[in-house]
């Protein structure tokens, strides 16, 4: 029982779902802190300063992230040095040439950017990409090489600092958001200095970037930089749209728990898709089709069964995760776009059990080298979702129709990325699930063989 504990707990898949699962319960815990610490309309304003954020880092480093872990599986060190040395390099000047044009934007648009609610992102989003810089580089690398035992421990520094921080200012300080926002720099300033300090951050490398490398990385970049940021914009076009809309930044507030919660969904989804994607590239490059094809039908089976259970308890028990999350100024109708908060958490429950295929068709296409397909994808899921979301704010004005679009655009990914891949690896949608089942049973067999 002991030796059988032991190697679970070292397994990749378990150490990555447990850094997620550590993330997510300090990102969820700080989110429901802040609900408490400010008023409505201020809380957007934090809410539209993050998201906006997430949004620019999706294209700062979706130029190399995914790149980089499908060049470093299986090369030598010399080589392996250029790769870093590139990503660091490109991550510094994609840094700098946002930092600029932010900047820039703010000092001509000054009064638009402060009217529509985003002046602490054109402010301090630049200043936060510098310090976060040797952070994410390090994630990348160590995502590469399959640490996630160090990944877990740096991750955890930089959202369990910031979380007691969060708890602090709730029960003695009072902090302003402007407080909170320097408080939220100087976290990511000490974690990027852990990183640099210990050498994981590869920037040191950048001398060591060759015009192949580089050039390698954004070629493929071109196209996982468009896959990420419109997989980003699924996430918070529905906030921007409703932020431009007559519905106002509360309602931002009001949809952004659900969202939130979604997090829970795709804690185990994120972690399987950070072990699957080095296996199934390493696959792809030494020319194993049909390991591809395994590795796919088993991780796509595995995750869509264990939705199952987790889309269930979400919706079962959402009343108590909005009141858990938001507290019970977040458990009424909003009178202007006459939805409910919790009826919302229940359409993004189902929406749940879309996602593991979703994103394995994505994965899968980028471990082959199809990034170009992955982009065709996310374009397709794209402009669904933000016409679905205009019908919805402009028309029937109301958010519980923007969580319904979303079931609508994951859909239509799961049939354009699944078509795609079954294109390029003749694929049977049936094996999926009779993968799934025959990875649990397997589970089952070594742990009780390991257990008597």
């Amino acid at each position: 029982m002991k030796v059988a504990f032991q190697k679970i707990i070292k397994e990749a898949n378990f150490l990555s779902l447990s850094g997620n699962i550590t993330i997510a319960f300090f990102g969820i815990a700080s989110f429901a802190i802040l609900t408490r610490s400010f008023p409505i309309d201020v809380f957007g304003q934090w809410v539209l300063y993050i998201t906006a954020g997430n949004f620019i880092d999706m294209f700062r480093f979706g130029i190399t992230n995914t790149a980089v872990v499908r060049y470093l599986s299986g090369i030598d060190k010399e080589e392996r040095l250029k790769f870093i040395g590139s990503n660091g390099l490109i991550g510094l000047v994609a840094t700098t040439g946002i930092a600029v044009i932010l900047w820039t934007c703010h000092f001509a648009f000054g009064e638009p950017i402060k009217h529509a609610g985003y002046e602490l992102f054109f402010t301090w989003y630049p200043v936060l990409a510098f310090f976060t810089l040797p952070f994410n580089t390090s994630l990348v690398v160590m995502q590469a090489d399959l640490k996630f035992s160090r990944l877990l421990w740096i991750k955890a520094v930089n959202s369990g600092g910031f979380f007691f921080l969060l708890l602090l200012n709730f029960l003695f300080l009072n902090m302003t958001l402007m407080q909170l926002i320097w408080v939220q720099l100087g976290i990511n300033l000490l974690t990027s200095a852990i990183c640099i300090f210990n050498g994981w951050d590869g920037l040191r490398y950048m001398s060591k970037a060759t015009k192949r490398t580089t050039k390698l990385l954004l070629h493929f970049g071109k196209y996982t930089t468009f896959t990420i940021i419109g997989t980003n914009l699924l996430r918070t076009a529905d906030a921007l749209i409703i932020s431009l809309s007559p519905l106002g930044t509360a309602a931002v507030a009001l949809y952004s728990i659900p969202l939130k919660l979604t997090e829970l969904q795709q804690i185990p989804l994120r972690s399987f898709a950070a072990t699957a994607f080095p296996k199934l590239s390493k696959a792809s490059i030494l020319g194993k089709a049909e390991e591809v094809k395994a590795l796919f039908y088993t991780y796509s089976g595995a995750m869509t069964y264990l939705f199952i259970g987790i889309s269930l308890i979400t919706f079962v028990f959402a009343d108590f995760f909005v009141l858990i999350l938001g507290g019970s100024k977040y458990m009424v109708t909003d009178p202007v776009t006459r939805s409910s908060v919790t009826n919302i958490v229940r359409i993004f429950s189902v929406y749940g059990l879309l996602l593991p295929i979703d994103r394995m068709t994505g994965v899968g296409l980028d471990s082959i080298n199809r990034p170009d397909l992955n982009l065709i994808k996310v374009v397709c899921m794209v402009v669904a979702n933000v016409i679905g979301d205009l019908i919805a704010v402009f028309v029937f004005k109301s958010l519980a129709v923007i969580a319904i679009a979303s079931l609508l655009f994951t859909a239509l990914g799961i049939w354009v990325g699944y078509y795609f891949m079954s294109r390029e690896l003749v694929l049977d949608y049936r094996n999926v699930f009779s993968a799934g089942i025959e990875f649990y049973r397997t589970m089952y067999l070594k742990f009780r063989h390991k257990t008597f």
